[in-house]
């Protein structure tokens, strides 16, 4: 296997059209830390970003950041941090959960996989805050879309259709998002005790109400143990968060108990034990161990999901956590099985959705689809685009198909 390292958009450009020339594939890679997602790539050729880094643009006061593809995500949230700003979709680090190092993930990995956190409910995920890319297409030409502004109209939102394409569509050499400023205060109001049918109706409750909550995540018993360093405790875990100013998230707060105030058990965390649930929360860390064991991302109706899980658990062995409402379901076979049909079969049943096959043995993820199966005019549409971006399937070919 010959590895490329492209450390300009030049050289990025010329590896690329010298693939499409001697129409060989390339594995397109970062630093690596979602390499185990999708299917088994049979590459003889490596195209590593990992030296095409550094912030090209940061201007704190018009809320944009512009950096190439390989710099690494934690590098760019620390130069947020420094000037009280952050990316609001709060990206997931893959890494520990497939069994990696933990900050290896790059700001082009982000966009690809259109990585997100619990703060879903309020600021979407990476493709809502995305505003400008350049990147080099599988037929070896170099482009740009979008800008670096925040109101900016192109035409064509080629920036967005890079979102969760993987690597399968273009090379990805720079890219401007959106900044926000962080919160001054967060503060988790947690429900204690509750089976998941009580924890989907009580978060509906507190979502429903102007307590404005930016996540809402449910921890069975067991789980909740698994996040924090076992902060919270083995009893069940009802949490909601609610960020802002002091004053506002004091009043919110109060607002909270007194509307859940008989659903159960009420406690409060605040500063770095928050962050450091919601963390956990974000990166999966209950299921960070047992690697062996199949790992499974569902996103569903929220109120549907405790259903689904509870007719899962009828026929497999499966440990789980509910976060964005429930409407993302985090599941872990304990047998090692995928149960691909059995998970999908039942999705389907309770309303539809998607599963993804986030951790699995190489042989169990060249054998099952790792990705939900379009339906026929999403999977021509799909396969259209490919054609147009990639017509002799350069990039990361049968990654996602």
């Amino acid at each position: 296997m010959t590895t490329f390292t492209a450390a300009t958009t030049a050289e990025t450009l010329a590896t690329v059209a010298w693939a499409v020339a001697e129409e060989t594939p390339l594995e397109i890679l970062g630093h690596g830390s979602k390499r185990g997602i999708g299917r088994p790539l049979q590459t003889e050729h490596t195209l590593d970003l990992s030296k095409l880094s550094g912030v090209t643009l940061y201007e704190p006061a018009e809320l944009v950041l512009s950096a190439k593809s390989g710099t690494p995500l934690a590098e760019i949230e620390k130069l947020l941090a420094e000037n009280g700003q952050q990316l609001a979709f709060e990206p997931l680090d893959y890494g520990p959960l497939l069994g990696g190092e933990k900050e290896k993930g790059t700001i082009g990995g982000v966009l690809a996989a259109n990585l997100c956190g619990p703060r879903r409910l309020k600021a979407g995920a990476a493709r809502d805050h995305i505003l400008g890319i350049a990147a080099v297409s599988g037929r070896g030409e170099a482009f740009k879309s979008g800008g670096r502004v925040v109101k900016n109209v192109t035409g064509y939102d080629l920036s967005k259709l890079m979102a969760n394409s993987w690597g399968t569509l273009a090379v990805l050499t720079d890219v401007t998002f959106k900044v926000l400023p962080a919160a001054e205060t967060e503060v988790t109001l947690a429900v204690r005790g509750l089976l998941d049918d009580h924890a989907a109706a009580a978060m509906a409750l507190a979502l429903g109400s102007s307590a404005e909550v930016s996540s809402a995540a449910h921890l069975p018993e067991r789980v909740a143990a698994r996040v924090a360093g076992g902060v919270l405790g083995s009893t069940a875990a009802t949490l909601l968060r609610v960020e802002g100013f002091g004053p506002s998230v004091a009043y919110r707060i109060a607002a909270l108990k007194d509307l859940l105030g008989n659903a159960g058990p009420l406690e409060e965390i605040s500063g770095e034990t928050s962050h450091s649930v919601w963390r956990d929360i974000r990166d999966c860390a209950p299921f960070a161990d047992g690697l062996e064991k199949p790992v499974w991302r569902v996103s569903m109706a929220p109120a549907q999901g405790h259903q689904m899980v509870l007719a899962l658990r009828m026929q497999a062995a499966v440990d789980a956590f509910y976060d964005w409402q429930g409407g993302l379901i985090w599941l872990r076979m304990e047998h090692g099985d995928p149960e691909a049909d059995l998970l999908r079969a039942l999705v389907r049943q309770y309303g539809g959705g998607h599963a993804t096959l986030v951790r699995a043995a190489p042989s169990h993820r060249a054998a099952v689809p790792v990705f939900e199966p379009q339906a026929p005019q999403l999977a021509a549409l799909s396969a259209r685009l490919k054609a147009e971006f990639d017509p002799k399937a350069i990039l990361n070919p049968g990654r996602m198909a």
